[in-house]
């Protein structure tokens, strides 16, 4: 809910419950936690009270987060706010209900911090403090999407499609199918060599004057190439992209390094399908605040004429390198 309030409002009107204190854990502190517990040895029950190195507000959190993903947030504080007003605002602007919501605010309301310690005695767990929990937070989260199948994460026929791709979190996504009627080997041979002279396979003109764009504000533009026409290696440059990972015959993921109101990667994946393979060219990115949603909306147009016709392109491609 914290999240989600930062990344989509760019000045935030804050009820009073953001001034109460709390102790936020680390999830893996918490696991740390629950796998010393097996082995404690006690004569009764206990309860034990754990929390993270830190007492924080929740606007204390608000502003972490913001600081750490880059944005800037001006919060507002107005007192009156009673907490069904705030739900009714959260559903409005955030993914919660407001019902559910209503019981977030309520539970707000309440100090959430350790007043026993015994548990620091008891367990040799010393818990991390909220900047580095929320560090390893974001980092753990963009570790998992970037490793999310999305062979798996889609249908086989794909996702009911509408304007402006798919949101997965924050982030938005525009995902596309196509079958190639040869084994994954020859199929990854195209998108092995996508970039520097090859080209993207469509629409060339529009990817160069991008480029010339990205050169304008700063950026490292298409001029760069490629170390090598035919192969690739992780931390390669191909143009204004940086290869993040790649598994021959199977995924190349290039991360996006030209000037951005967010972060983007493109990611190709094939897998066997029959006699033939299915490649998945899909594209991500992460919005930083209100300026990066505008931008992929307004860019959405030609980003879909360009995502529509890369596939085709590395099909006829495999084709002709047969």
């Amino acid at each position: 809910m914290i999240r989600a309030l930062v990344e989509r409002l760019p000045i935030m009107i804050t009820p009073r419950w953001v001034k109460t204190a709390t102790q936020p854990i680390s999830i893996e502190d918490v696991i740390a936690y629950l796998l010393q517990a097996i082995n404690l040895e006690i004569s009764e029950s206990r309860i034990f009270e754990i929390g993270g190195a830190d007492w924080v507000s929740y606007q204390d959190l608000m502003r972490e987060y913001a600081h750490q993903r880059g944005l800037k947030r001006l919060m507002i504080p107005v007192p009156v706010l009673s907490p069904r007003i705030s739900s009714l605002w959260l559903g409005l602007v955030t993914p919660v209900f407001a019902r559910i919501g209503r019981e977030l605010v309520d539970g707000l309301r309440n100090e959430t911090v350790v007043r026993d310690d015994s548990a620091l005695r008891a367990f040799s767990v010393r818990p991390r403090g909220f900047r580095q929990s929320l560090k390893r937070a974001l980092a753990n989260e963009d570790r998992e999407f970037a490793e999310t199948r999305w062979s798996d994460a889609f249908s086989s026929i794909g996702p009911e499609r509408k304007w402006g791709g798919v949101e997965f979190g924050r982030r938005f996504v525009d995902s596309r199918t196509m079958r190639l009627p040869y084994s994954p080997g020859t199929a990854f041979r195209p998108v092995e060599r996508v970039g520097g002279a090859t080209g993207w396979y469509y629409a060339n003109w529009m990817w160069s004057l991008r480029g010339l764009i990205d050169l304008a504000v700063g950026g490292v533009g298409m001029r760069r190439g490629r170390r090598d026409p035919e192969h690739v290696l992780p931390g390669d440059t191909i143009d204004c992209w940086r290869v993040e990972a790649v598994e021959p015959g199977r995924l190349l993921r290039l991360a996006a390094e030209m000037r951005l109101p967010g972060r983007a990667w493109l990611q190709f994946e094939l897998q066997p399908d029959g006699s033939g393979t299915l490649l998945r060219q899909t594209a991500i990115f992460d919005p930083l605040g209100l300026l990066g949603r505008l931008y992929w909306y307004l860019s959405y147009p030609l980003h879909q004429l360009i995502f529509e016709g890369m596939p085709r392109g590395i099909v006829t491609a495999a084709g002709e390198a047969r």
